[in-house]
């Protein structure tokens, strides 16, 4: 019998989300690049979605997992044990953030940060409403779920949460639909799925104070926007407004699957009673994952990637910004949205961006556009490389 090649075996017992999967198979993956089995060589502007953020192989993350197996891996359920990494990681991260925001509980994913999130403001306020943005993502799990602002992904799986509303973002007006009877708000501070959406002038701020004004928590959702996506270490930042709760995943981790949510210790404290046990989980935290953490945050806070995002984000726009099938480019840092002129070049650009050694993808509430997400670490000689190879991908569908 012959046997089954991986890329048989990859389709025969890997479930599938999608009709028509890449189905390239990586052998390896260093810096910027993928490589196939034959060695053909690809250039990530994905990231994972923003989780390489340090890019493929990163030495320095490699080693601190490989000296955390050495010695220990999962103990116990989270939050009993005392297990350094998760100390020094919290201790390092709080540090960035506003002093408000010192207690940290690590979860597995951002879809768990999140639903950790909601239930810790229904457990604060004593409130049931919740409110998030249209065109918004939050994760796939059923709480999150009903938080996401789009009906397609949700219809096929209801019923889902009750009181759920949504506003537009950037809707100066909606803000008037969060009242007394609003637990929290979740919102991203920066649109990512919705083509890199940025926050007007004000906006953010006055949302922070009608939050504060009727007693909802507000609760950022940086999961694709932290740890330098954008420019700056935290999204929120950039837009000087402090959250209630602030969630995070995705390059949390340095490449290994993290998730957090973090706020003051006054509101993490009440997980301890009415219900004790709050909230659990037996893989959070996980001193593996937390040891790639802490290194891959040393290298954010001492190495000089976060003052050189901006830039390279603008040599990508300016380069792109030119073309015939380009209609706008929207950037935060390296998260960048190239959207066409229409819809069904943006379908027919990723194949051939493949083809050009390049990985990109759509976004999931904005078709028209592709990603532009390499890890933060991408040189000036990779970016030119890439763009070389984008503009041949979009001369070939002209």
């Amino acid at each position: 019998m012959v046997p089954y090649t991986i890329r048989e075996l990859f389709f025969k017992h890997i479930a599938q989300t999608s009709p028509s999967p890449l189905g390239i198979e990586i052998q390896r993956a260093e810096g910027v690049f993928l490589f196939t089995p034959d060695n053909k060589k690809i250039v990530d502007l994905v990231s994972g979605v923003s989780v390489s953020n340090l890019g493929h192989g990163n030495k320095k993350i490699v080693d601190a997992v490989k000296n955390q197996v050495d010695n220990y891996m999962h103990l116990m359920v989270y939050g009993e044990l005392i297990q350094t990494p998760q100390v020094e990681h919290a201790s390092l991260l709080t540090s960035l953030l506003d002093q408000s925001l010192n207690s940290v509980y690590y979860v597995n994913s951002g879809s768990e940060a999140n639903e950790a999130a909601l239930k810790l403001a229904k457990r604060c306020t004593g409130r049931r409403e919740m409110i998030s943005c249209y065109n918004s993502y939050h994760g796939g799990t059923h709480g999150v779920l009903s938080m996401i602002g789009s009906e397609e992904f949700k219809n096929s799986f209801r019923p889902l949460l009750p009181d759920v509303k949504h506003i537009n973002f950037n809707s100066f007006e909606d803000l008037e639909l969060i009242t007394e009877r609003t637990a929290c708000v979740l919102i991203e501070p920066v649109m990512a799925e919705a083509g890199v959406i940025s926050p007007k002038n004000g906006y953010l701020k006055a949302l922070r104070e009608r939050c504060s004004k009727v007693g909802s928590l507000l609760i950022f959702d940086e999961i694709q926007t932290g740890f330098g996506r954008v420019g700056s270490m935290f999204a929120h930042q950039k837009y000087d407004v402090v959250p209630d709760i602030i969630t995070f995943a995705k390059a949390l981790g340095g490449g290994m699957p993290l998730g957090a949510l973090v706020a003051s210790k006054e509101l993490m404290d009440k997980w301890q009673n009415n219900p004790v046990l709050g909230h659990i989980t037996t893989f959070g935290g996980h001193p593996v994952c937390c040891a790639a953490a802490l290194a891959s945050l040393n290298i954010l806070t001492s190495e000089e990637y976060l003052g050189l995002v901006n830039q390279k984000s603008a040599i990508f726009v300016n380069a792109l910004s030119g073309h015939k099938l380009v209609k706008e480019i929207r950037a935060e840092g390296l998260l960048i949205a190239v959207e066409l002129i229409s819809e069904d070049y943006a379908f027919r650009i990723l194949p051939e961006l493949i083809k050009n050694g390049i990985l990109s993808d759509w976004f999931l509430f904005f078709p028209a556009a592709f990603r532009i997400a390499p890890p933060l670490t991408i040189s000036f000689e990779e970016i030119d490389y890439a763009i070389d190879r984008i503009i041949k991908a979009l001369d070939s569908i002209t």
